[in-house]
């Protein structure tokens, strides 16, 4: 099977688009407590990026998402908390299964391009999402930042395609690991805020 292929099919297993934490997002419907713990909880991963871009030597990305994460950490500000550590039990399987991933660069390879090949378009739901339901002044920097950014998944695929075989095979299993693992965390958050309020 095409390598792009086998990437794909196991994002779109747990394509974060379809999660209902997003399409409460962009439909006005989460409570704003539920945007507070994303920022705070999910934060805790957006600052892990950087390790993962060193682990295949590009510091020049790397030093790109710590710029990015001071963006999140603008995001986290205006709804009044800022990025801490994971909590919830499966946003604390995210960041320990990140941690893990990124320690090798054939699982950093897959494990991001997993977040990566879906962030463009996350990223502009959200960002729809905000300016049309949420009042968050200058929270929206994130998003816009990476609505219209595709280069990064394709040089993490590009690089994918360059790895021996048996290292391939350990990239497409570590980005079927952490799409599992980033779309199990909106669950928890999901769970915590929207199941609760609406049982």
């Amino acid at each position: 099977m095409d390598l792009k292929k086998q990437l794909n099919e196991s994002i779109a297993r747990w394509g974060l688009l379809q999660h209902p934490f997003y399409r409460a997002w962009e439909a006005g419907e989460l409570p704003r407590a539920a945007l507070h713990s994303y920022a705070s909880e999910y934060g805790a991963f957006i600052a892990l990026l950087p390790q993962g871009w060193e682990a295949i030597a590009d510091p020049e990305t790397a030093n790109e998402e710590r710029e990015h994460a001071v963006l999140w950490q603008q995001f986290a500000h205006g709804l009044g908390t800022q990025i801490g550590g994971a909590e919830l039990p499966a946003v604390a399987v995210l960041v320990s299964k990140a941690k893990a991933l990124f320690a090798n660069p054939a699982t950093a390879l897959g494990a991001m391009y997993a977040f990566e090949a879906q962030q463009p378009a996350t990223a502009k739901s959200k960002l729809d999402g905000l300016r049309k339901h949420y009042n968050l002044p200058s929270g929206d920097r994130y998003f816009l930042a990476h609505a219209n950014n595709q280069h990064e998944a394709a040089k993490l695929l590009g690089l994918i395609e360059l790895l021996p075989a048996d290292e391939q095979e350990s990239a497409v299993l570590a980005c079927q690991q952490m799409s599992q693992a980033l779309w199990d965390a909106l669950s928890d958050i999901y769970n915590l805020h929207c199941v609760a309020v609406q049982s």
